[in-house]
């Protein structure tokens, strides 16, 4: 048995091959291409020619893409949608799509409408449903709307009516319409929920294009009768069905992917973790094995929203990084040649200066050829690699929950940019195949289910409602392609709602278990 991993990211696109007991076989590491189908494609071609393994022995495939990512920063591929929001007259005053960017509000189409529904803090009714106000609307957008986002005044209470305005429009639409929400995506906060329910509905192309090309590319060399999965922003995996439910979820996998390959490697639970690409250096913390999540309403594409993040920093700063004179200032990144690297670089013939150019120089790399880059000044080299160290020690600090040094894993094929000494940092771990963290990441992972609501203690006791929300994240984790006997609680956060005087309290439950 084999499992392959594949991570996309903006620099480099690598594949791993895994036995049966989670061992490397084999690894490559090629450029991104544009398209990036045809990058997933090179690295399976390099990868089953360098392994030489029996295809049909390959039960497993996993894919962590920035796809999604990419289309809500480009303001490319995204559907139409149309957002329903459960909370009329009440919400009247704060409409939706309030604070976007224009260019993202045009690409989207701006269809929305405030219809009743929704509830009270406290789960009482806010006002409700209409099914004919529902329907209407329907038919009024027929043809002009190719997603539609349900959005319910504090559905993270009861998310009854969210569920039935999705029965009535795949009544209306079918089944296989796609509709996304609220309350199984975002936390509490009306607005941010909101947003980013709009983004999932507006994923709905990209992520059935990725996934399809995926399956295809496997099936282009011989590889069939596989599980497929994409990798989750929480370091776990989905099922491509829940993928298709859920593509936001894939935001930020890449970093997570790193992160947990990272664990993997060191056999370290808790640390702080240096993943260097091409272009950008990505910081995050291990806690138990896993990403540390965000606990602060995070923006995607200029868009404020709050749903599941790992608490990750960027820096541009990578080994494509582009070197700078500005009179007596050197600067570094934040451009970078990225995939064209391997053109660009001194070391590789180029005519770019990067930060791989200066390792080089400086013995910390044997890439290219050094004799290209002799001539840069030992002095200079030396300054350069004090402006790396001082970008990644500002970066690290804001990590830090405390003033004492940390150990860092470092990994990333950009990692032979980083200093063998950084302040602040006590020790840096390596690993030979620290380049392909990510794929390992990818492929090493399990599959997770999450669920978050308010609960009223003082109506529903703390032992029934931890309870009932395990029962859900248990749900969400076999939808997700898990074996329900191998499922295992491993996260319990629960925050008390302040202005609540009935003991309301904000439950979040997360578990995992083993791939089918």
């Amino acid at each position: 048995m084999y499992k392959i991993g594949i991570d996309v990211g903006g620099t480099n696109t690598d594949a791993i091959l895994l036995d049966h007991n989670s061992q490397l076989i084999y690894s490559v590491k090629s450029p991104t291409s544009l398209d990036i189908k045809t990058g997933i494609e090179k690295s399976l071609q390099q990868l089953l020619k360098g392994a030489n393994i029996d295809k049909a022995k390959i039960t497993h495939a996993m894919l962590g893409t920035t796809q999604c990512t990419n289309a809500i920063v480009e303001r490319k591929k995204l559907a139409k949608v149309g957002v329903i929001r459960l909370g009329y007259p009440a919400t009247a005053s704060v409409l939706p799509y309030t604070a976007w960017p224009a260019d993202m509000i045009d690409q989207l189409s701006g269809h929305y409408a405030i219809a009743h529904g929704g509830y009270e803090y406290d789960g009482q009714l806010l006002s409700a449903l209409n099914q004919e106000e529902i329907k209407k609307l329907l038919e009024e957008w027929h043809d002009q709307v190719e997603s539609i986002a349900i959005v319910g005044v504090f559905s993270s209470i009861k998310n009854d009516q969210e569920l039935q305005v999705r029965e009535w429009i795949q009544e209306v639409y079918g089944e296989e319409f796609p509709i996304s929400c609220s309350s199984l995506i975002g936390s509490v906060g009306l607005i941010e929920r909101e947003n980013a329910t709009i983004l999932n509905a507006a994923l709905c192309k990209v992520i059935e294009t990725t996934t399809q090309g995926f399956v295809q590319a496997l099936q282009t060399e011989g590889i069939f009768n596989v599980d497929v999965y994409l990798c989750q922003n929480d370091g776990t995996l989905m099922s491509i069905d829940y993928a298709k439910q859920f593509p936001i979820l894939t935001i930020a996998c890449g970093p997570t992917n790193s992160i947990r390959g990272a664990s993997y490697l060191s056999q370290i639970q808790n640390t702080m973790v240096l993943d260097v690409g091409g272009t950008t250096s990505d910081i995050g913390v291990l806690q138990d094995g896993f990403p540390r999540e965000s606990s602060v309403a995070v923006e995607v594409g200029d868009i404020r929203t709050n749903f599941r993040m790992p608490d990750i920093i960027s820096v541009g700063l990578g080994g494509g990084s582009i070197v700078r004179v500005n009179g007596d200032k050197i600067t570094v990144g934040p451009d970078s040649v990225g995939y064209q690297i391997s053109e660009e670089a001194l070391v590789f013939g180029g005519s770019t200066l990067t930060t791989t150019d200066i390792a080089v120089r400086l013995g910390l790399a044997e890439v290219g050829d050094p004799t290209l880059v002799a001539h840069i000044d030992e002095a200079f080299a030396k300054a350069v690699q004090e402006e790396i160290s001082s970008l990644l020690e500002q970066a690290i600090d804001k990590m830090k929950t405390s003033s004492e040094d940390v150990s860092l894993v470092l990994v990333g094929g950009g990692g032979i940019i980083v200093p063998e000494q950084i302040r602040g940092v006590s020790t840096i771990v390596k690993n030979e195949y620290g380049g392909v963290a990510n794929a390992i990441g990818a492929s090493i992972a399990q599959i997770s289910g999450q669920y978050e609501q308010i609960y009223i203690y003082a109506k529903e006791p703390r032992e029934e409602s931890l309870k009932d929300a395990q029962s859900k994240a248990v749900k969400q984790a076999v939808l997700a392609g898990a074996i329900k006997e191998t499922i295992e609680l491993v996260e319990v956060e629960e925050t008390p709602l302040a202005y609540h005087p009935e003991n309301a309290t904000r439950l979040k439950v997360k578990v995992v278990g083993k791939m089918v």
